[in-house]
Order: structure tokens, then C-alpha cells, then sequence
């Protein structure tokens, strides 16, 4: 979600340094305070490979990273329930992954924390973001056994091929049990994902299907749930251009077992568009910009602005013509940056469900 981290990056930095340094105001990202130049961290590139199980763990040699989850539930009674769950890491000072960190004792400032938790049901929406100063034990990531925390949240392995994930808000908090799918999707070209013509770009992968039970409660009811999850984990040191504004993003699971990521960077044609498609034979193909079509066909007046809640999506290489909408409601992740964070519904040449993120539309 470099997506949205890029609009995140001043705000979380600024809250988690705020009352503990005497610092100018930030002007924009490329003025987070006392932090290091962008230069001074690692930047992927098509010659980085990603390494499992390591590369669960945190990146201190990169500036931007974030494990992201969206999932797609059904309650007892068969009703349809979306889920949200992501932590942001957001370097300061680079490190080499190898070295330890400073005392926490010291009280260090190498790295900010904030942490999303969303559930959509009924046509509702609930939405809570926490933040914590990194190397001090309140927030961190770790490869093995895997664990990603901050406060009281937490995804974490508790034996082989079982997860555990736990979070909680204002009237809604989930508790969780996750069986992983170990057929990973490396984006891109072997894992890094460009962003730009010009080759910037993050490390990208994905679990696309992860087997989901447990409890959501909300609004003081709980619900029997389970469903089927899909889990991004994306690095960088890269902030998206300035004249690269919004992103519109698609997490799509075809009931014929077909799996298509999408996105696009910037508005209208001149966006850059990306994807991958995995078929029901299990086969990986990079999509390139000109075997996308992405087509705003439904927009919704909301409190926040007006949002492109369906589209058509095209990929007539892969006779994939798609018709992607989100369900009835308002679906407003309402943080520092608010982006629209919705399930989807899926027809047209193939069914299926999945998730949607859209940033750049809210209005002030």
C-alpha cells in the first residue's frame, strides 16, 4: 500500500515525534523531520529476489513497508462480511536488517508504527487506526516464528500452517484463525513491482487464499464467521511521484479458481497500470499496462466526495471482462488520510469476490 502510505507518511511520523523532540513542522514527505534522505535507504530493484521465510520480517534497511490483509466472510446465517487488517512500519534512520536496534531504554527513534483495523457488514463500517514509536516493544515484526504487533493487535503463527490474528476498536474487534494457502505470488518480475515507467517500484508478494474462522463482534453482537482471506506484503524506499495522485487497487478471486490483482497509479490513461493473473492452473503471468482496462462505471455520492464504487476491468489477452462493484454503503476508512476500503462483488465473463482500495477521491 504504497498507495496510501505515501499520504501517511508525514502524519504518523509527526504524532509518534510529537512532545518527545523539538522539531520543525514537516513540509510535505520529503520533510519528515530528522529523518534520513530517502538516498540513504536501500532501494529495491528488478535484481532483488524475495526470500521466504525471512522476508515476513521487518525491512530496517528499507523506508516503507506494510502487511496487509482483506477478507471476504460469511456469517453463520450466510451473510457477507468484510474484513480489514494492516500494520505500516515507516523508517526514520535505515539499518542493516543484520544489526540490532539501540536499547529500547535509550528510547529510540528509528522507525513510526500505525496499524488500520476495518469490518463492513450490513452496509456498515467500522474503522480504527492505532500508531506507536518503533524499537521500544510497543509495535514490531519478526520472520520467525512470525509475529506482527502493535499494542494489543497482533498476527502471529502459533504452530506450522496456523495463524492467530486479534484486534480491536470502537464497537467492533475480531478474533481469528488463519490457515495460511503456501502458493505465494511474487509480482512483477520475480517480486518487485514497478510503479512508474521510470522503474520505481516496491517488493511485492501475496497469499491469496487463506482459510479464515473465528468470531467479529459489532456493535455488541458476535458473529460465527468464516471465509477465505488475501494477505499483500510490499516494501520500499520509494514515495510515489507528486504527479502520481490516487490509486485505485483490485484483490479479485474468480470462482474458477482464477486470481487477478490490479492497480492503477495516477488518474486516467495516463496512470500506470499494473497486474497479475493467476489461472486456475496455477500458472503466474505479469500483466503490463496495455492488457488493462480499468473504466470507472458507477460513481456514488458520499459525505466524503464521490467514489467510482463499480468498474469494468478488462484483460482480453486472458478473455477477462470483469464488472467490479462494491456493496450498498459508505465504506471511508476515516483516519488521518481517509481512502475508501470496500469488499467487492464480482460478474461478468467470470463470478467471484474480493476487495477494493481506492485513495485520492476524498474531499477535505
Amino acid at each position: 500500500m504504497i498507495r496510501t502510505l505515501s499520504g501517511y507518511a508525514v502524519a504518523v511520523v509527526w504524532l509518534v515525534m510529537a512532545g518527545c523532540t523539538d522539531t520543525p513542522e514537516p513540509e510535505g514527505f520529503a520533510g519528515l523531520a530528522d529523518s534520513a534522505p530517502e538516498s540513504a535507504f536501500r532501494q529495491p530493484s528488478a535484481e532483488d529476489r524475495i526470500e521466504l521465510p525471512g522476508d515476513w520480517g521487518a525491512h530496517p534497511q528499507h523506508r516503507i513497508e506494510w502487511w496487509y490483509l482483506t477478507a471476504n466472510l460469511r456469517t453463520a446465517d450466510g451473510q457477507p462480511m468484510g474484513l480489514q487488517w494492516t500494520q505500516f512500519r515507516q523508517g526514520l534512520e535505515p539499518r542493516p536488517v543484520t544489526e540490532e536496534p539501540p536499547p529500547a531504554a535509550r528510547w529510540p527513534l528509528q522507525s513510526a508504527w500505525m496499524a488500520h483495523g476495518a469490518v463492513s457488514f450490513q452496509g456498515h463500517h467500522w474503522f480504527s487506526e492505532r500508531f506507536a514509536r518503533g524499537d521500544i516493544g510497543q509495535a514490531g515484526a519478526r520472520a520467525e516464528p512470525l509475529q506482527v504487533w502493535l499494542d494489543h493487535w497482533r498476527l502471529e503463527a502459533v504452530e506450522p500452517g496456523r495463524w492467530h490474528l486479534t484486534a480491536s476498536g470502537e464497537n467492533w474487534s475480531y478474533q481469528l484463525e488463519l490457515a495460511p494457502d503456501d502458493r505465494v505470488i511474487r509480482h512483477g518480475e520475480q517480486g518487485f513491482s514497478a510503479k512508474t515507467d521510470s522503474g520505481q517500484g516496491s517488493m511485492y508478494f501475496s497469499l491469496t487464499d487463506i482459510g479464515i474462522t473465528g468470531t467479529v463482534t459489532v456493535d455488541g453482537t458476535e458473529h460465527q464467521v468464516n471465509g477465505t482471506g488475501w494477505l499483500d506484503r510490499e516494501w520500499s524506499s520509494q514515495f510515489l511521484r507528486s504527479d502520481q495522485q490516487g490509486w485505485d487497487w483490485f484483490a479479485l478471486r474468480l470462482e474458477n479458481g482464477g486470481r487477478l490483482m490490479v492497480f492503477r497509479v495516477g488518474r486516467g490513461e495516463g496512470g500506470f497500470r499494473s497486474g497479475t493473473w493467476r489461472g486456475p492452473d496455477g500458472n503466474v503471468h505479469s500483466l503490463s499496462a496495455d492488457q488493462i482496462q480499468l473504466t470507472a462505471s458507477v460513481w456514488r455520492a458520499t459525505d466524503h466526495g464521490r467514489v467510482p464504487a463499480e468498474w469494468r476491468i478488462e484483460v482480453p489477452s486472458r478473455g477477462i471482462d470483469l464488472i467490479v462493484g462494491a456493496p450498498e454503503g459508505e465504506y471511508w476508512n476515516r483516519g488521518l488520510y481517509p481512502y475508501w476500503e470496500s469488499p467487492v462483488t464480482v460478474t461478468g465473463t467470470h463470478s467471484g469476490e474480493g476487495y477494493m482500495e481506492l485513495t485520492g477521491y476524498h474531499r477535505p
